[in-house]
C-alpha cells in the first residue's frame, strides 16, 4: 500500500475546514481536485474517511487516522521548509493560533513586524477559545498559538494583561481610576466563561465576595451587547477594549489579577522552523 501526502492533504483540510469547497480555498486548489485526492486516499486505504452527507466530517476511521495523517503532512512541510530556508530564512506558510482579544489587541502589531522581518513567510491566524487554542496547538492543527498562563517551556512572554472592569459607560462608576469588586455587588454579573472564568473567580476570591452570576456567557460579542443594553456588567481582560465601542468602558479591579501571554510551539513534538524562527525573533 502506497499513501502519497496529497491525499493526505487533502483530507485534512477537508475536515479542518468543515467542506469540500472551503478546503479548496485553504489549498488553492479547485474543488474537484480536492474531491479526487480524498477519494484516491480512500481507494489506497480501502476504507472510507469521511462522511459525506450534509457537512462532511470525518468516519470512525477517519477519526482513528486523522493525528497520524497531521504528524505525517506536518514532518513533511518540516522538511521542505528547512530546504527552502538553506540560507536561514523562514518560508512558506504556518497557522498561529490565539485568543480573541490577543488577535485583537496584539497580533496586528505582531503580525506587521513579521511581515517586514520575515517577508517570505505566509502566517495564517485561528482564533479561538484558550481551550480551543491549546488543543489546536496538541493536535497540529496549528503549528504556533498564543497561550494562556502555559507550564514552562520554550515559548516567548508576548504580555501579562491585567482584568478590568467591564460598564456601560454611564455606569456611576465609570470615570474611576480603579473599581472594588465589592462595589459592583448590587449590579448583575455576567461570567465570561470563554476561558476567563478562573480569573474572574480569583479576582472574586481576592475580593472576599461571592460571584453569583446572572448570566454566562461564552461569545465576547454577546457579552459586549449585553453590558450595553444595561444587562449587567462584567470582568475582562484588559486586551478586549480595542474591541470596545463608545457605549462601554474598562476601569482597572482593585483586586489585581493578570494573565501571561506566552507565543510557544507544540510541547510534545518538534516546531516547525519558521515558529521557532520566529520565538527566536521575539526573544531577541
Amino acid at each position: 500500500m502506497s499513501i502519497n501526502i496529497a491525499p493526505l492533504r487533502a483530507f485534512l483540510a477537508v475536515a479542518d475546514e468543515g467542506g469540500f469547497s472551503a478546503a479548496a480555498d485553504a489549498l488553492r486548489i479547485s474543488q474537484s481536485a480536492v474531491s479526487h485526492a480524498v477519494a484516491a486516499l480512500e481507494k489506497s486505504l480501502d476504507c472510507r474517511v469521511l462522511v459525506r452527507q450534509g457537512k462532511p466530517r470525518p468516519t470512525a476511521f477517519g477519526e482513528t487516522i486523522l493525528e497520524h495523517a497531521r504528524t505525517a503532512v506536518a514532518a513533511t512541510d518540516t522538511i521542505r521548509v528547512l530546504a527552502e530556508q538553506r540560507d536561514g530564512r523562514p518560508t512558506g506558510p504556518l497557522r498561529l493560533a490565539a485568543p480573541p482579544t490577543v488577535c485583537q489587541g496584539l497580533l496586528p502589531e505582531l503580525l506587521a513586524r513579521w511581515r517586514d522581518e520575515f517577508p517570505q513567510l505566509k502566517i495564517r491566524v485561528f482564533e479561538g477559545e484558550d481551550d480551543e487554542v491549546a488543543d489546536w496547538l496538541a493536535s497540529a492543527t496549528v503549528e504556533l498559538a498564543v497561550l494562556v498562563d502555559p507550564p514552562p517551556g520554550d515559548g516567548v512572554p508576548i504580555g501579562e494583561d491585567r482584568f478590568h472592569a467591564l460598564l456601560p459607560r454611564d455606569h456611576p462608576l465609570a470615570d474611576q481610576q480603579e473599581v472594588d469588586l465589592r462595589d459592583l455587588d448590587d449590579d448583575p454579573f455576567l461570567l465570561s466563561c470563554g476561558g476567563c472564568e478562573r480569573h474572574v473567580r480569583d479576582a472574586y476570591r481576592q475580593a472576599g465576595a461571592r460571584l453569583e452570576p446572572a448570566h454566562r456567557i461564552r461569545e465576547l460579542g454577546t457579552l459586549f451587547v449585553m453590558v450595553r443594553a444595561g444587562v449587567g456588567i462584567s470582568v475582562v481582560p484588559g486586551l478586549a477594549e480595542p474591541m470596545l465601542d463608545a457605549r462601554l468602558v474598562l476601569v482597572p479591579l482593585r483586586q489585581r489579577v493578570t494573565r501571561n501571554l506566552v507565543l510557544t510551539g507544540p510541547l510534545a513534538r518538534p516546531w516547525h522552523p519558521a515558529a521557532s524562527a520566529l520565538v527566536e525573533a521575539l526573544r531577541r
